[in-house]
């Protein structure tokens, strides 16, 4: 049976509009690391090379090459690790030029290091070289965080995460880092501003 992650790992992707707390189990992804603005074309070709890699793993059996432990399954969302450079943090504003961030794609269990490698060589003719030899493969171990559905655009993110806030002193829990993870559930190219739908949050204690 196809592992659908919208049925599978409802709590973890499609949480309530209301926050919540949760502990996130350490999962694998593709990584790759950026600086600037979101709507840059840098930015564009940081998310292409990570889907590309990410579906020359799902791919893979109809190229000849089943991974031991393979199953079919959805590739998994685009998410994002945001944080702003030092100048940036120093702004009573917020300046998109000095964002941050960490896109990645979650991988199956059974990916390896040799299947990263892999994919590299299959995406070696479709992305850029130099984006290719900076992606990471990694395991990454969040453990406790609140996180909430966020409906709108991404400029209006701000008023979930004061819902997010007023959840954690009710709850008495504090925000342990700065950054923040968002899980793109809806496609921009294809979804009105209003309707997106993404998840975010952030690590506590």
């Amino acid at each position: 049976m196809k592992y659908e992650w919208r049925k599978k790992d409802k709590d973890i992707y499609l949480p309530s509009t209301t926050p919540r707390s949760i502990v996130v189990p350490p999962m694998k992804y593709f990584t790759l690391t950026g600086h600037g603005n979101p709507n840059s074309e840098a930015f564009k070709e940081h998310i292409e090379t990570v889907y590309t890699l990410s579906y020359a793993i799902r791919m893979s059996p109809k190229k000849g090459l089943t991974p031991d432990g393979y199953f079919e399954y959805t590739v998994f969302p685009l998410e994002g690790v945001w944080d702003l450079d030092e100048e940036g943090r120093k702004l009573a504003h917020l300046n998109k030029d000095r964002l941050v961030y960490k896109l990645m794609i979650r991988q199956p269990d059974f990916v390896t290091e040799d299947l990263f490698t892999l994919a590299k060589e299959t995406a070696a003719k479709k992305v850029s070289g130099e984006l290719l030899r900076s992606t990471k493969f990694e395991q990454i171990n969040e453990g406790m965080c609140v996180q909430c559905m966020h409906l709108g655009d991404y400029d209006s993110e701000p008023e979930t995460f004061s819902k997010m806030d007023d959840f954690c002193s009710a709850a008495q829990l504090t925000r342990i880092d700065k950054r923040h993870r968002e899980i793109y559930i809806s496609d921009p190219r294809r979804t009105e501003p209003a309707k997106l739908k993404t998840v975010l949050r952030f690590k506590v204690k």
